[in-house]
């Protein structure tokens, strides 16, 4: 997050993916710690010029929170702004 912050979104986006591994591995792809690290490897790749892959890994974490939270969880509810964030800016070219 702070390597981000500081204006590395590429290197801040290779860290959650590395991250993203251990905690897949180790807690299972459905625990919330998981699913965090999802969404910030998301936003930092965005972030990092790559608004389309962000877009899918958004709407692909979506359709695991609607299953694992339900449709109106506040989680849920933040990651179906961030694919349209991302969509947006793809489709925009931003």
């Amino acid at each position: 997050h702070w390597r981000g912050e500081a204006g590395d979104a590429a290197g801040a986006a290779a860290e959650f993916e590395e991250l993203l591994a251990d905690r897949e591995r180790l807690l299972g792809p459905d625990h919330l710690h998981t699913l965090i690290a999802r969404g910030n490897h998301a936003h930092w790749r965005g972030e990092a010029g790559d608004a389309a892959g962000a877009a899918a890994e958004f709407e692909e974490l979506l359709a695991d929170r609607e299953r694992l939270l339900g449709p109106d969880h506040p989680d849920t509810l933040h990651t179906s702004r961030n694919v349209a964030h991302w969509r947006g800016k793809a489709e925009s070219g931003r």
